[in-house]
């Protein structure tokens, strides 16, 4: 802990620093970060600019960075995701947790087993099914050996991981468990594995299966982001709209409006883009209405399935054909001045 009594981090692939600001919602002090690409460390050096940056982790020792109660790893998915080519833990970028495994070992060596104190690592479900099960069984194996080396982790029954499970030991535990976002006030599916080891204690199953409120909020992490919420209102403004408005002359503009979002347009002259296009002339905004997901499904050789459309939920971002949509109030087409376009799943 600091001088002030605080929980202190380390994030290790912090990319846009979401667990810094998990920590800071959670009463935590971050210290530092281990980051390579220019825009999230742009992001995090401009919102957090008390953390330090040692950007790649092959090059930090960790014995040499200031010690911290947590250190965070969201290490590359790339290999693992099963929308990768799954080269594994063995693959070139999530190869690169075992170097947060070596910094985490050096600090414990360091400072005679005192830092850090708990770990959080965070992955795609499909380190699971990576190299049929060896790969989790192989990051579970990694863990336990910070604490103590002689620890080997059995193949799960019928050689599948559980979305849930906890080892204990003397003093020790580690857990994991699958998070969908959706279930945590994310209008998002976005299932992620996280797993936490207390190297000290049996607190790893607490920290992950037990709740002090509902769906996910505690009590003093939604005080503690009432708090930033409130103290970034000024700087962060209302919420509004952004279109672009093409005039006869081929020129355009960018409208900016507070609080309300635009129509959907279809013009036949302009393809559709992200930012919604109007003709300079017929430019009424409107309050959007509920978010909608709209998916293409293909199907076999007797046709598609059909476009599935969800509610209150955005598509991950990825190269597949997901369309986010909104319906403006009190409307159920899309006009314009070169036709009527009608909103429903078979438009």
């Amino acid at each position: 802990m600091d001088e002030n009594g605080k929980l202190t981090l380390g994030s290790l692939f912090s990319g846009s620093g979401a667990f810094e600001l998990g920590g800071i919602l959670a009463g935590i002090r971050p210290v530092f970060a281990s980051e390579v690409e220019p825009f999230p460390i742009r992001v995090t050096t401009k919102r957090l600019p008390f953390v330090k940056h040692y950007g790649d982790v092959n090059s930090i020792r960790g014995d040499e960075v200031e010690p911290v109660d947590i250190i965070t790893s969201g290490s590359p998915c790339t290999d693992i995701s099963i929308a990768g080519k799954r080269a594994g833990l063995g693959g070139k970028q999530s190869s690169l947790f075992f170097q947060a495994i070596r910094i985490i070992k050096e600090m414990r060596c360091a400072t005679d087993g005192r830092y850090p104190r708990f770990i959080v690592w965070e992955n795609v479900p499909g380190a699971f099914s990576s190299n049929g099960g060896e790969d989790f069984r192989a990051v579970l194996n990694a863990v336990c050996s910070i604490k103590a080396g002689d620890i080997s982790v059995p193949r799960p029954p019928k050689g599948k991981w559980a979305n849930a499970g906890c080892i204990m030991a003397d003093g020790f535990s580690l857990a994991w468990r699958v998070v969908d976002a959706c279930l945590w006030g994310v209008p998002q599916r976005r299932k992620r594995i996280y797993l936490v080891a207390d190297f000290t204690g049996g607190s790893a199953g607490k920290i992950l299966f037990e709740s002090e409120g509902v769906s996910g909020y505690t009590p003093q992490g939604f005080r503690a982001w009432q708090g930033t919420a409130g103290g970034a209102a000024e700087s962060a403004g209302a919420a509004g709209g952004i279109r672009v408005c093409l005039n006869d002359q081929g020129g355009s503009r960018m409208d900016v409006t507070d609080d309300v979002t635009c129509t959907l347009r279809a013009e036949a002259h302009h393809p559709p883009c992200v930012l919604e296009q109007a003709v300079s002339g017929n430019r009424q905004p409107s309050v959007a209405e509920t978010p909608k997901t709209l998916k293409i499904r293909a199907g076999g050789g007797s046709g598609g399935k059909g476009a599935l459309i969800q509610d209150d939920k955005s598509a991950t971002l990825s190269c597949n054909n997901d369309q986010t949509l909104r319906f403006p109030f009190g409307s159920t087409h899309v006009t314009s001045e070169r036709g009527y376009y009608p909103l429903n799943s078979e438009a």
